[in-house]
């Protein structure tokens, strides 16, 4: 197996999807903390978008390739 095909999701498309879901969770525990409901629903609404980013990112090139 090359490092080509095993690449651990080290890709554009999979490390920009999890800062977005890492800044999501980071946001929404901040407004737990500070007792913000809409800072945590800012953090909440973050989720899906980390979702979407990877996926687009993915249909632009940036993902892993299919074997």
């Amino acid at each position: 197996m090359t490092h080509e095909e095993d690449n651990h999701g080290q890709t554009l498309a999979s490390w920009s999807a999890v800062i977005v879901a890492i800044l999501g969770f980071l946001v929404g525990s901040i407004g737990v903390v500070i007792a913000s409901p809409p800072t945590f629903w800012v953090g909440v609404a973050l989720l899906p978008v980390a979702g979407l980013v990877g996926k687009v990112l993915a249909l632009m090139g940036f993902g892993a390739t299919q074997k």
